[in-house]
């Protein structure tokens, strides 16, 4: 009797560590590059493309909802905490910057929020078409996280 447990004991710590493996090397196997291309907002109102830029991948708003203020002019980045920087037009806005890949991870970037005019720290994993992107303020502990999920433009 104690025989046969320790085997199912054993089958099923086995069972455990191949699983624990699997997502390992899933993670370990996924590509750099596998987080460029198009991403649709949480909110659904802008689309960010993802680009590789020498080492480091960066993104921009690709698309917007709504490209004009109520008087038809282009929106701006009105809440820029630099007043330089107010007038630069919201589509085509570079909002994620300096991501590098590691271990499965895209991290060390910053997310730019043009709704507030916050930059935050920032780090990335993607979760097939779902992109998690965390945004926060000394450690990521202290941050929100958002899903993107992956789009056609």
């Amino acid at each position: 009797m104690i025989a046969t447990n320790t085997k199912a004991l054993y089958k099923i710590g086995a069972l455990f560590s191949l699983i624990f493996l699997c997502s390992f090397l899933h993670a370990r196997g996924q590509s750099a590059d596998a987080i460029t291309g198009i991403w649709l907002s949480a909110d659904k109102d802008a689309k960010v493309e993802i680009y590789k830029s020498g080492t480091r991948y960066n993104g921009k708003i690709a698309w917007i909802k709504n490209v004009n203020e109520a008087d038809g002019t282009p929106r701006r980045d009105k809440y820029n905490p630099d007043t330089k920087l107010r007038q630069r037009r919201i589509a085509g806005l570079e909002i994620l910057t300096g991501f590098s890949y590691n271990d499965g991870e895209w991290t060390g970037g910053k997310i730019y929020d043009p709704k507030s005019g916050k930059t935050y720290s920032s780090k990335m994993k993607l979760k097939g078409n779902r992109l998690d992107i965390r945004g926060y303020v000394g450690a990521p502990l202290f941050g929100r996280t958002t899903e993107w999920t992956r789009s056609n433009l």
